[in-house]
């Protein structure tokens, strides 16, 4: 029905990152991973060290116990060096191909040239390097070192860690067959083991292929493991193994699409999309602070005071769900640790989530306690955008369930005869005085959407009778929990505590975004938030990278597109050249909340209701998208064209019923098949009928439809085409090294 014009390598290419000076630090760094092991690619400039093109290994799920006790933190890995003839300085080309997810480098030495070609592959757990040396650079070498044994110069080159955890290291090397093994004993147990082969083709003396796998843990059956998946790797033929790893890439990518008149921000788009299948997979492990990238950080474990929640944030409009299942997995699998994490006197029926822990979710729970309850809300939204009913029927019910019921052991009812929960932490505001406030706003909202969930999936589950005595008290808290605070700024911390001081966290405006239990589309309601969001950027202070993302989510859901772009704008300030986010060390979340944020510019899908661009700033006269999924289990593609929409087209997945914003003016038509039915309720929105499978485009028809209900069929004649909106060059391939100059027109090739 629809036609795509859309030339994925040439369109991705545009978006590639690219270098002209060598990185030297992991803010410039170049990528690669497939989503558990990964590495940064990085040189340096201390004169000792200028030979060396860095590739800093990870894999996510490496960590170490600490004597002392405490969630096991993740460590370091160790580093495959090309350690050149000459010194690494000028001229080099370098680029993070998208498209084939293979990073490109041609590097002009002092005494000659070496191209590298390297890439994570998607399916097997190696990483390939390909060079081509000349000259004296023929004696470059292929070097790993294990973290322990990498030269200090370079282990400090992204600062002095003094805040990680790095366990005593013993590392052992031993040769099996045409490989190298490493392995490293973490003391006193565990590790990890590090496998690689360095092959010279027959016939092209400067060619090398080198591949290298890392595993969890440093027993010998797991050093049998990696060496087997080396070999596999080594045994296939070059051309057929590189195939399949592109193969992977290119599926992904072409899930959905989206393009927009401003080249910068569309780039960073499709590199967080980029980001994400990097960072994790559907059998991969949970995004956490780093992904397969870890710096020195204070933070080396899983944070969810909004961390991993924001990092998920965008998989669900941008049809990735896949790349979610790695969060359903993870609490699926230790569904059970959560129980212990609440005090022992509540264990029997509530579970709950720290602010940090490992992989295995264990840590008790402490004053901040609605993380867990923020985390269903990210497995609602991958229920509502699959509608798979075993989701909520076996993890979501009982979990939410669980979660909702600590609230409510913590519930007392006070002199005004409302329930009222009792000194917590609002995350992030006044941690220095380690604050705790009653009737916080981030509590109150969370609690609040929690029941009404229940209630909601309680009746999809038809669990009314087996489950009375939970909906009774449900319905009771709804109807006599306390109402959120509000002063003469807006929505408060809590209550008694209004916001006094610079705030990174929008904790206190939960109830906005990502909840979206007020929409705005009430004056006062509108007038409230705006009134906060004003307060909040007045104070200043402790703005962050997603103090930025989220306030332009809010803009978003309130339809003002140019502010929302204005946030964004100014977030672009504040991530590294290669889109990575750090403060005191890397976080992930903030740049996938940032795609997250461009989402909501586009398509919006809560409240029951769809809403085609339904923010988009006044300067983006011309857009489209195709394949983005919506609450309800619809794909949704539009074109937007001279500051209108032209079309939308949406494609059943579940026969849900669909109610849509359109934004269209004048008599809007339906094309599609004869038992679609289109029910027209006035300024642009629509009820659409269409069975599982079926897809129609809605339009604005010169015709009179002749009433409310209509079954159109197809529009002869007319074609509906997604295709990119014309880049600006300047902007292309802007992200990887620092061009602030190409923001401002300055001429270049």
């Amino acid at each position: 029905m629809i036609h795509t014009n859309i030339d994925w390598p040439a369109f991705m290419a545009r978006h590639d990152m690219t270098w002209s000076v060598k990185p030297i630090s992991w803010d410039e760094g170049a990528f690669i991973g497939n989503g558990i092991m990964g590495a940064m690619i990085y040189s340096e400039e201390h004169r000792d060290k200028r030979n060396v093109l860095r590739f800093v290994l990870g894999r996510t799920d490496v960590t170490a116990r600490k004597p002392q006790g405490g969630y096991p933190p993740r460590v370091p890995v160790g580093e495959l060096h090309l350690e050149l003839a000459g010194w690494l300085y000028q001229p080099v080309s370098l680029r993070v191909d998208l498209w084939n997810a293979e990073l490109r480098a041609d590097i002009t030495t002092t005494v000659g040239k070496v191209s590298v070609r390297a890439f994570v592959h998607s399916r097997d757990m190696a990483l390939a390097v390909e060079l081509k040396t000349s000259g004296e650079e023929r004696a470059a070498k292929l070097e790993w070192y294990a973290f322990s044994e990498v030269d200090e110069v370079l282990k400090n080159a992204d600062g002095r860690n003094l805040n990680q955890y790095i366990p005593e290291i013993r590392v052992t090397r031993y040769p099996l067959e045409a490989m190298t093994v490493g392995v490293q004993q973490f003391i006193p147990h565990g590790g990890c083991t590090t496998v690689w082969q360095e092959l010279r083709p027959d016939g092209e003396p400067d060619r090398r292929l080198l591949y290298l796998s890392i595993a969890n843990e440093a027993g010998e059956a797991v050093q049998r493991q990696a060496a087997a998946v080396v070999r596999s790797a080594a045994a296939r033929p070059w051309a057929e193994w590189v195939e399949a790893h592109r193969s992977w890439w290119h599926d992904y990518y072409r899930q959905s699409f989206i393009s927009i008149p401003d080249t910068m921000l569309e780039g960073f788009y499709w590199i967080q999309m980029y980001k994400l299948a990097s960072a994790t997979r559907e059998h991969g492990m949970m995004i956490d602070n780093q992904g397969p990238w870890l710096a020195p950080t204070p933070w080396a474990g899983v944070w969810f005071n909004m961390n991993v929640q924001m990092s998920y944030s965008p998989v669900y409009t941008a049809n990735r769900l896949h790349i979610g299942e790695s969060l359903v997995r993870a609490f699926r699998d230790n569904f059970d640790h959560l129980k212990n994490n609440v005090p022992e006197p509540y264990r029997e029926d509530s579970s709950g989530l720290p602010r940090s822990c490992s992989y295995d979710l264990i840590n008790p729970v402490g004053t901040e306690i609605g993380n867990l309850t923020w985390v269903c809300h990210n497995l609602w939204r991958h229920y509502r955008y699959s509608m798979d009913e075993a989701l909520i029927r076996d993890l979501l019910y009982p979990l939410l369930k669980r979660s909702v019921q600590y609230y409510l052991h913590l519930l007392e009812e006070g002199d005004d005869g409302r329930l009222h929960l009792p000194p917590t932490v609002s995350p992030e505001y006044g941690s220095f005085l380690q604050m705790t406030v009653p009737d916080t706003h981030f509590d109150l909202s969370l609690l609040q959407w929690g029941c009404e969930t229940l209630l909601r999936m309680n009746e999809l589950l038809g669990l009314q009778q087996e489950d009375a005595a939970y909906r009774e008290r449900w319905s009771s808290t709804l109807e006599r929990l306390t109402p959120l605070p509000v002063d003469e700024t807006g929505f408060m911390i809590g209550s008694g505590q209004p916001l006094e001081f610079g705030h990174r966290h929008f904790s206190h405006l939960m109830a906005v975004f990502p909840l979206h239990l007020i929409s705005g589309d009430d004056e006062r309601e509108r007038e409230l938030i705006m009134r906060t969001l004003r307060h909040w950027f007045s104070m200043e202070g402790d703005l962050r990278g997603f103090t930025f993302t989220s306030a332009a989510s809010v803009a978003a859901a309130l339809g003002n597109g140019d502010e929302a772009l204005g946030y964004l704008q100014s977030f672009m300030h504040l991530i590294k050249p290669n889109t990575m986010y750090k403060e005191a060390g890397p976080v992930i979340e903030s740049p996938l909340a940032a795609a997250e944020a461009i989402h909501d510019m586009l398509l919006q899908s809560w409240g029951d209701t769809i809403r085609v661009f339904p923010a988009v700033p006044e300067r983006w006269q011309e857009a489209s998208f195709h394949e983005l999924r919506a609450e309800g289990a619809f794909l949704v593609s539009a074109a937007r064209s001279n500051g209108a929409t032209s079309w939308i087209r949406v494609k059943s997945l579940a026969g849900e019923p669909c109610r849509i914003q359109t934004g269209m003016a004048g008599d809007i038509r339906l094309a599609g098949p004869a038992s679609a039915r289109l029910r027209r309720l006035g300024g642009g929105l629509c009820e659409l009928e269409l069975k599982r499978g079926e897809e129609a485009v809605l339009y604005v028809g010169e015709e009179n439809g002749g009433g409310s209900t209509v079954a159109e069929g197809t529009a002869a004649g007319r074609q509906w085409i997604v295709e990119p909106v014309p880049a600006d060059p300047h902007l292309c391939g802007y992200f990887g090294g620092r061009k602030p100059w190409r923001l401002y027109g300055l001429p270049i090739r």
